[in-house]
């Protein structure tokens, strides 16, 4: 029998509505096992005890009365950057130290409004700003694969959450891959939806034109649960898009029979590791027995992908983070003039990482540097966005990896900054691009770390990374148990 960390939302839902166990249960359940196991992961940087209970309480209550809720009494942890009224939201900055959110995010009142449960707040790297979770300054995450390997970030907390079998499920966000590549690090379903398909209204931004809400799962099922009711259009968000859904739990077969797929040469860079590419092209043969027709195709501005990304965002975040000053909210550092007490705030309340982003981008918007880099970034960008577009002309989606390597070794890079922006190269587009896309487990590498297979697809097309990924993940486990 399952322990209550390796159930999915789908069995929890059963064993909820089947009355095996009440919400209050399994929160409590929960709880214990992530105070047991928690302190080798620290995934986790703050539970609502409290408020976890109340909110299960009330759930049990409305299913005692007949309530229909798409997630009636299942707890899910939340990524440190989404506000939940009542809970701390410190971004893993040492700024927002002591700041209570005053309200709910819209992704989080949609949520709450279907009867999901809040459990606590999950690590991350200061201010999404990171792919390993080490430049939080709340602590440092591991990977529950290997403790002495990073989880991936910034969204590395969730992602071990739901690995280590500490959360049911997990919100996270995805600025460059940050929900895809921790998924693919520690072994998990993880999806970025498309631009504008769930509200970032209560996200506290890094970078506007790149950020979205998206789950963190065991499996693609759940994914697919939770974006049903994360999804659509919000007027408290400018940048949200009026799509209607198509339902994408109904949308998911099990074969991928006339569908073309296309997998990107661009994608296979060098230096990848092999063990990376053997997991991934067994992937591409299983989705071919599947149906599937995979062909080959090109997205030749990938290569701009990441100094396009690098530009783009830190000026963003440079203009985002102003707010951040020690006069509204968080911690502040006095001094003898509003100047100073504003300098020191910063200097001392800001992480390496996150200084060093704000600098890079504040001199891309600069005088002289404007239309140099930022306007020429953004081209750049249309360029890159323009390269889906054809492809997705001929294919249904496509397959890639996820990461040109497994995780690598805490410390191992978090002094190489270049090196460690390097290795978004395959996440960073589909969020230049705007497009959906999800990470699905296909293996493991010669280290014996997990190894994630990208999925990819048009903007606003979420079924069909979902169909695609609820297949491959099936015959995936049928093999599993063949074996």
């Amino acid at each position: 029998m399952k322990s209550l960390g390796e159930l999915t939302i789908v069995e929890a839902l059963e064993l909820l509505e089947k009355r095996e166990c009440s919400s209050v249960e399994l929160v409590a359940g929960m709880i214990e096992v992530i105070k047991e196991r928690d302190r080798e992961i620290c995934a986790y940087v703050s539970l609502d005890e409290g408020g976890a209970f109340e909110q299960a309480k009330a759930a049990d209550a409305a299913r005692a009365r007949g309530e229909k809720c798409r997630l009636l009494g299942v707890p899910i942890a939340v990524k440190d950057i989404l506000n939940v009224q009542g809970q701390p939201c410190t971004c893993g900055s040492a700024i927002l130290k002591g700041y209570v959110s005053p309200y709910d995010a819209t992704v989080i009142a949609k949520l709450r409004q279907d009867g999901a449960v809040f459990l606590g707040r999950t690590n991350m790297d200061e201010f999404a700003m990171g792919s390993t979770t080490e430049n939080s300054a709340l602590g440092v995450t591991r990977n529950p694969a290997n403790p002495g390997f990073v989880p991936g970030g910034s969204s590395g907390g969730s992602a071990a959450a739901v690995a280590g079998n500490l959360a049911i499920a997990a919100l996270g966000t995805d600025t460059g891959g940050s929900i895809r590549q921790p998924a693919s690090f520690c072994g998990c379903v993880g999806m970025k939806p498309s631009y504008g398909r769930v509200s970032r209204y209560g996200l506290t931004a890094f970078a506007s034109s790149l950020d979205q809400v998206g789950p963190i799962c065991k499996t693609v099922r759940d994914a697919a649960a939770l974006l049903d009711v994360m999804a659509g259009h919000d007027s408290m968000d400018s940048t949200s898009i009026d799509v209607p859904l198509t339902d994408c739990t109904a949308a998911m077969k099990k074969d991928l029979k006339g569908l073309k797929l296309g997998l990107p040469r661009e994608y296979f860079v060098k230096g990848m590791d092999r063990s990376v590419e053997r997991s991934v092209m067994a992937a591409v043969e299983t989705c071919r027995e599947l149906g599937a027709e995979v062909i080959d195709v090109s997205l030749p501005h990938t290569e701009y992908a990441v100094a396009t990304y690098y530009i783009i965002a830190t000026a963003e975040a440079s203009a985002n983070l102003a707010r951040f000053d020690g006069v509204r909210y968080g911690a502040r550092r006095e001094g003898a003039d509003p100047l100073e007490m504003y300098c020191n705030t910063r200097a001392h309340g800001l992480g390496r990482e996150v200084k060093r982003r704000i600098i890079l981008g504040t001199y891309v918007l600069s005088s002289g540097y404007h239309d140099a880099y930022y306007i020429r970034a953004q081209k750049a960008r249309t360029l890159i966005r323009s390269d889906f577009e054809k492809v997705f002309e001929e294919c249904y989606a496509l397959l890639a990896p996820v990461t040109p390597t497994t995780a690598y070794a805490l410390g191992e890079k978090i002094n190489d900054p270049l090196q460690m922006y390097l290795g978004d190269i395959l996440t960073i587009p589909a969020n230049l691009a705007g497009i959906c896309g999800m990470s699905v487990p296909c293996g493991v590498g010669d280290n014996g770390l997990p190894v994630g297979l990208q999925m990819l697809g048009p903007a606003f097309k979420e079924e069909r990374i979902l169909h695609v990924g609820h297949a491959f993940e099936g015959a995936m486990t049928q093999k599993a148990g063949r074996a």
